[in-house]
């Protein structure tokens, strides 16, 4: 049986929220008591590109207003200046993704949520269940299990 691991706050710090504009930085209350679910992303990733992003657009879109808060954390690992904090809205644009976006940049070993999260690379989810526990974390979701779960 997998351990149980209490999600911890974040402590990304850098964040637009769903319409683009600078906002304080988002906590995970803020989401809502359901499900939430955070990608991770870096601009410079193909995967992400290729893969990450397109999966996101469909969660967001089958499960929003479903219980479900959706955030995207670019968590800039390395390449600072493909991985810039300037890249943010243009990938919340780019992808037409309606949700906080937030820069996570390399401080120390890694990027905060990374070190909290241990999350080794891009792209990367993370589901926390209305509870405040770690439910999945991995590089790719099966996003159509997930929404038939919650359709």
């Amino acid at each position: 049986m997998q351990a149980k691991i209490k999600a911890p706050e974040l402590r990304v710090p850098y964040w637009i929220d769903a319409d683009g504009k600078e906002r304080e930085p988002l906590t995970l209350a803020e989401l809502g008591m359901g499900h939430k679910v955070i990608f991770c992303f870096k601009a410079a990733c193909p995967g992400c590109h290729s893969s990450g992003f397109p999966t996101m657009q469909k969660i967001v879109k089958a499960l929003s207003g479903k219980d479900f808060g959706f955030a995207a954390i670019h968590t800039a690992f390395d390449g600072a200046p493909e991985n810039s904090q300037d890249r943010v809205p243009e990938m919340q644009e780019k992808y037409g993704l309606k949700i906080p976006f937030g820069h996570d940049p390399l401080v120390g070993r890694a990027p905060t949520f990374m070190e909290d999260y241990r999350t080794r690379g891009t792209p990367y989810f993370v589901v926390i269940n209305p509870e405040g526990y770690i439910a999945f974390a991995d590089f790719s979701i099966d996003a159509d299990r997930l929404i038939q779960a919650f359709a």
